[in-house]
């Protein structure tokens, strides 16, 4: 769990972690206790690197290669018109 929280940061967790607090802080301001969850949430995103602050499924299993057609010869179609 250290690891996780102390390597691996991009922008894009900064900004998750950053805004997460910003929404926690002003929600928690206003006695909006719902926006509180909502940006705890986000910001435990970012500080633990799940879910789309981490760019894609934690350590990558979810990314699904593209695999390159083994026919890829093109051919010309010839069209006729039909009246």
């Amino acid at each position: 769990m250290k690891q996780r929280i102390l390597t691996g940061w991009t922008f894009g967790r900064g900004v998750y972690l950053v805004l997460g607090l910003v929404i926690v802080i002003q929600s928690a301001w206003n006695g909006q206790w719902l926006g509180v969850l909502f940006g705890g949430y986000f910001a435990s995103m970012g500080l633990f690197a799940f879910g789309c602050a981490a760019g894609n499924c934690f350590g990558g299993s979810c990314r699904v290669e593209t695999k390159a057609n083994a026919n890829n010869n093109v051919k010309d179609v010839n069209f006729e018109e039909v009246k």
